[in-house]
């Protein structure tokens, strides 16, 4: 197979990895037209750490590498470093080491964690104490061939270290702007957040304010999901592209901002189990970077 076109928009899904990651995860891209692909390499809701099988971990990263796949890897839901639980942080910090190992395995350009939450208030000062704590020495490990440290703002609510893009300046100087910590921005979690991205000049206001916060370069990653529920609903609840609140136009400036120039670009909407759903969200996609 020939390697993909170059100067074409990075587009992409979360797509199936279990029963196998080359197995299912290769086909479905296929199917779908993706260039980047996200996958779980371990239950995205519990704590079990999965090995990888090295014959399906070898032959999706030769795939992956022979196609010019950008490849991201999203970890467990359950990471919180900012958690007054001593156990949730240890096994946050060992599920992230984790999927740092896995990523190196399968040639993973990003590992995405949510932000996390203090879970009270007063706690806030501690929770970012307990990010410098862990989440620093995690990322002077990374080697040259490790991927990068994803912080991904959630939608709000509960005490979230990071939901609007501006409190991503008290996350990063918790860790000294560490050049491997970089940002994946979903677009439900910003518009739930505060960000009214349907608006017009929404989603390049966003951007906007990303970079002022946290420098140029730092956007590694970008979640295009609509959203069911109003901006500032702090409700995270995805939907396919053009059907929720958001709307077509809101994606617009993910192919206009400097920001998002060449950044990889993954739908986690609904989808049925041969990927139709996503591939129209792709489609939708392209035509918006084709102007």
């Amino acid at each position: 197979m020939s390697p993909l076109p170059l100067n074409q928009p990075v587009l992409g899904a979360h797509v199936p990895a279990s029963g196998g990651l080359a197995k299912r995860a290769i086909p479905y891209a296929e199917r779908i037209g993706a260039t980047t692909v996200q996958v779980f390499v371990s239950n995205p809701r519990g704590w079990a750490l999965a090995a990888g099988v090295p014959a399906q971990d070898e032959r999706f990263a030769a795939w992956a590498a022979e196609r010019g796949i950008a490849v991201f890897i999203h970890a467990t839901f359950l990471v919180n470093l900012g958690s007054n639980v001593e156990a949730t942080v240890e096994k946050s910090v060992a599920s992230l080491r984790h999927a740092v190992a896995r990523g190196r395995a399968i040639g993973a350009r990003g590992v995405v964690f949510h932000a996390g939450s203090s879970l009270a208030t007063e706690r806030r000062a501690a929770a970012y104490g307990q990010l410098r704590e862990h989440l620093l020495p995690l990322l002077d490990e990374l080697t040259p061939e490790d991927p990068d440290l994803l912080v991904e703002p959630t939608a709000g609510g509960g005490f979230a270290l990071a939901s609007r893009v501006e409190d991503l300046a008290e996350y990063f100087a918790a860790v000294d702007a560490h050049p491997r910590l970089r940002v994946c921005l979903d677009t439900c979690h910003a518009h739930a957040a505060g960000h009214d991205l349907a608006e017009p000049g929404g989603l390049t206001k966003t951007l906007d304010t990303l970079v002022d916060t946290v420098g140029p370069g730092r956007l590694a990653l970008v979640h295009a999901n609509d959203s069911r529920d109003p901006a500032g609903s702090l409700r995270d609840r995805h939907t396919t592209l053009g059907e929720g609140t958001i709307g077509v136009d809101g994606f617009a400036a993910l192919f206009t901002h400097p920001a998002a120039a060449g950044v990889p670009i993954v739908v986690e909407t609904p989808s049925e189990d041969d990927g139709a759903g996503h591939a129209a969200d792709i489609t939708l996609l392209r035509r918006l970077a084709a102007g």
